[in-house]
């Protein structure tokens, strides 16, 4: 299982929150994240492969990850109420998300659904 992970600015704490709090559910996952993001994971102490930074480009490599189908899930903890100057990179991510049926959590309420289903299949 590889997954995305990609915090805004004021989001960064709770996505570090988040994974901690789910750690029993990312079992072996293979974790990518955005440069600031991921510097955060890591000084949680998980282990995590860094991209660039969002603005810098890092959301355009998840995206790139989502169309190649190289990632099996992205959580994004967006800050709707926050103005971002990536913002057509974060689109383009949600889109291709979309169009390629990989799952997308944008909440904790949300992600954390998504771990558990992913982490204990019972089809």
């Amino acid at each position: 299982m590889k997954i995305a992970l990609i915090a805004h600015d004021g989001k960064k704490a709770e996505m570090v929150a988040f994974l901690l709090e789910n750690k029993s559910f990312l079992g072996d996952a293979d974790l990518v994240a955005t440069g600031t993001t991921g510097s955060h994971i890591e000084k949680a102490g998980l282990k995590v492969n860094r991209l660039l930074s969002g603005p810098l480009g890092g959301d355009a490599q998840i995206a790139a990850m989502v169309a190649t189908k190289q990632l099996d899930m992205v959580i994004f903890f967006r800050d709707p109420m926050g103005k971002h100057p990536h913002e057509p990179d974060v689109l383009m991510l949600i889109r291709l998300c979309d169009v390629h049926n990989i799952p997308l959590g944008t909440n904790p309420a949300t992600a954390e659904l998504l771990l558990r289903g992913a982490m204990n299949p019972e089809k």
